[in-house]
């Protein structure tokens, strides 16, 4: 499995850049296979970026989109249309502009049920799709992971001090104050279990905890994803901090 240590790193410019960058990485990885390819999303401003550039003329044309299925890292226990939902902001900037079969489409449940209901209902959705109970190290769950890096170190909604980062056999966890509304994250299991994890970095206010990232810091959930394929860190110059490292 992969550590912090083993992480390549891509510094661009801007997040501009950045979104360009993971689109061309991203088209890349989906052509590559034949087969059905699994995304699964991630939340935030650094990310839109990107969905809405997959949506534009210059990708919608070459991306596999029949045959590539869209799931999300985590999602707040909100309303579908709620301007927080994880699911509305990929909806409005990708979703709704590009050619994907309804059935691709495998938003979080959060209406009519518990946080631990949907949380249940999620994982079941995910075994559906892998065709098995158990993961399969050799056999990755997700083609490609997007995540990001919170300000005190979490990704997904796996956050400081919670129950979900505890848990090894699940993998789908209802995560409960650690923030206003309750959260739906993949736990690490689940994460670990993608061929390609790509951190989206972004942002002066990230320097910090982004040099404890790549310094392997254990304290941060995001330093304990240990996927059974690579990890990249796609960041811009001011995150990075000057670091210069670039690597395919």
């Amino acid at each position: 499995m992969t550590s912090p240590a083993e992480a390549k790193l891509e510094v661009l410019a801007d997040p501009d850049a950045l979104a360009r960058r993971v689109a061309d990485w991203l088209l890349a990885r989906a052509l590559a296979k034949d087969a059905a390819f699994a995304v699964a999303l991630s939340g935030g401003s650094t990310p839109k970026r990107l969905y809405a550039l997959l949506a534009s003329p210059a990708y919608l044309e070459k991306f596999p989109w029949s045959r590539t299925h869209w799931f999300w890292g985590d999602e707040r226990f909100v309303p579908p249309d709620d301007p927080l939902s994880n699911y509305r902001m990929v909806k409005e900037a990708m979703l709704s502009h590009a050619p994907i079969p309804e059935g691709n489409i495998h938003a979080v449940p959060v209406e009519d049920l518990s946080p631990e209901a949907a949380a249940i209902a999620y994982e079941t959705e995910l075994k559906a799709f892998y065709r098995a109970d158990r993961l399969d190290p050799a056999r990755p769950l997700f083609d490609v992971t997007l995540l990001g890096l919170g300000p005190e170190g979490h990704t997904a909604s796996l956050f400081p001090d919670t129950a979900a980062l505890a848990e090894r056999e699940r993998w789908v966890a209802a995560v409960v104050g650690a923030k206003a509304e309750a959260r739906i994250t993949l736990t690490y299991p689940a994460l670990a279990s993608s061929a390609h994890v790509a951190f989206l970095i972004a942002g002066q206010e990230k320097q910090e905890i982004f040099a404890r990232l790549r310094a392997g810091d254990e304290s941060l959930p995001a330093a304990r994803v240990r996927p059974s394929g690579d990890v990249t860190w796609f960041a811009d110059q001011a995150a990075a901090n000057g670091a210069t490292r670039s690597l395919d």
